[in-house]
């Protein structure tokens, strides 16, 4: 061979390898990114090829699919009570993509987890045709049905968690969509798509999950938590707090709505009448840093909780001496999503242990065996047993002989606490009202914590109370849950 001709054929040569390198690349190195990327059609076509897997709540599906026409999609996803459960489920569309339990479990929904492998290949074997796995949620169809009809037209959420377990009984948020009516592909499924995304009361926004708000007076049981936990201080014992509190370092006082009881009044007072005063002062004496350990130690500062929908941030932030008084009385910068809240309340009812939210029991293969079930998991101790039995004690005050007296049930223990936060410019938006609480039946051992909070932007202001308006809510989504 002559010069030339060797080294064209090395070329080429060098040209067949650079080619496998490349092809191999492709097939062994982007391989799952390629099929995955959102814009490889011939994955959401694959995807809705097949009836996709439910959701189930209690052994009853809250979704399906129905099979459709005029499109290369052949089946598309519908939901029963839609706006009831979309804050649990999600969406499914094919034309907007999936989010919520829908996207974290669409390889069990749509049989292609490898999980399913050997389901797959039998079903190809026996000539059947491709199916989906199930997911079981923790969820409680009568505890969502009373949270959503609480809540009714205003704008507001709820979460409820069995405190022993951690498992998410409800999540219910308003106003809610339906998310059936953008599942398929056509030009009105367009129209409803934009029309939610436009909507200023934010349909599509799960509240109780993503949303934060400051906690106002609900807050408190975190700064009685740190008081207990301080030993500077007992239930029963009198704090020295004014009637009146002058912030530290500033000319600003601090009321109470409830006039009279609150000068050197005990905790267990403070927190029966919602004193200001009192949870202010301590908090200042605990100090910011004192305040944020205890803060966390209920999951505040925690940015990664996966329920598996991951919650949004709920924050005690670092705050100069006048600032950190407010946020012990649930203020200033302190903000928190409904279900942190409800994961307060759940620490308090569970002896001081706090469990790890959760909303999917577990995965199911098409032939019904498990493919993974969800253990409950201790996510912190806030308090010792000895304090978190106090603070029973002080939040079932607070519903016997307090602000939260709209919440007893006949015949079931009962801890609360009322919260009115106020937000806005000089505190002039509506203030948003709240409700956290916990119930247990002494007959079947059944328990369950809630919080509720409502945006009623359609009351007077002087109506919005925790006690007037977020109680008799958690009290109906508490009955729900003890099975009354």
């Amino acid at each position: 061979m002559n010069k030339p001709l060797r080294r064209v054929a090395v070329f080429c040569g060098l040209l067949v390898i650079a080619l496998l390198v490349r092809v191999n690349w492709i097939q062994f190195v982007e391989a799952d990114e390629l099929r995955n990327h959102e814009d490889n059609r011939r994955v959401a076509i694959e995807r809705y090829a097949h009836p996709r897997g439910n959701i189930i709540v209690g052994d009853k599906a809250i979704t399906g699919s129905a099979e459709t026409s005029g499109s290369d999609f052949r089946y598309k996803r519908t939901y029963k009570d839609g706006p009831l459960w979309a804050p649990v489920t999600g969406y499914a569309s094919q034309a907007f993509g999936a989010n919520q339990l829908e996207a974290l479990n669409d390889g069990i929904l749509t049989g292609n987890d490898d999980r399913l492998f050997f389901n797959r290949t039998i079903d190809m074997i026996t000539g059947k045709d491709k199916k989906g796995g199930n997911v079981v949620t923790t969820l409680d169809a009568n505890v969502q049905k009373a949270a959503f009809e609480g809540l009714g037209d205003r704008k507001g959420a709820v979460a409820a968690i069995d405190p022993e377990t951690g498992a998410i009984l409800g999540l219910a948020s308003s106003p809610s969509y339906d998310p059936s009516s953008f599942a398929g592909n056509s030009d009105k499924d367009s129209e409803n798509w934009v029309a939610l995304n436009k909507d200023k009361d934010k349909p599509m926004l799960n509240r109780a999950l993503r949303e934060t708000y400051p906690p106002g007076s609900t807050f408190k049981v975190v700064t009685a938590a740190a008081a207990l936990e301080s030993g500077e201080y007992d239930m029963d014992e009198p704090t020295g707090a004014p009637e009146t509190y002058k912030l530290p370092l500033s000319t600003n006082t601090l009321g109470n709505e409830v006039k009279n009881v609150c000068e050197d009044a005990t905790l267990r007072e403070a927190l029966q009448w919602s004193c200001n005063s009192v949870y202010a002062m301590i908090s200042d004496k605990v100090g910011n840093e004192g305040m944020i350990e205890m803060s966390e130690k209920f999951g505040f500062g925690n940015s990664e909780l996966d329920t598996p929908v991951r919650a949004a941030e709920s924050i005690y932030p670092e705050m100069d001496r006048p600032q950190n008084a407010m946020g012990g009385i649930g203020q200033a910068s302190n903000r928190a999503t409904p279900l942190q809240m409800a994961m307060v309340a759940s620490a308090v009812a569970n002896d001081g242990e706090l469990m790890k939210p959760y909303m999917v029991e577990k995965l199911v293969a098409p032939n019904l065996n498990d493919i993974e079930v969800t253990q409950p998991q201790t996510l912190s101790e806030p308090l010792s047993g000895e304090n978190a039995q106090k603070m029973q004690q002080m939040m079932e005050t607070v519903v016997n002989e307090g602000t939260g007296s709209n919440a007893r049930i006949d015949g079931a223990t009962v801890g609360g606490k009322t919260g009115t936060a106020q937000h806005g410019i000089d505190n002039r938006d509506l203030p948003y009202a709240w409700f956290i609480s916990y119930a247990k039946d002494p007959d079947s051992d059944k328990q369950i914590a809630v919080a509720v909070v409502v945006e009623d932007a359609s009351a007077n202001r002087d109506d919005i109370s925790g006690g007037g308006v977020a109680a008799p809510i958690a009290k109906s989504v508490m009955e729900a849950g003890l099975g009354r």
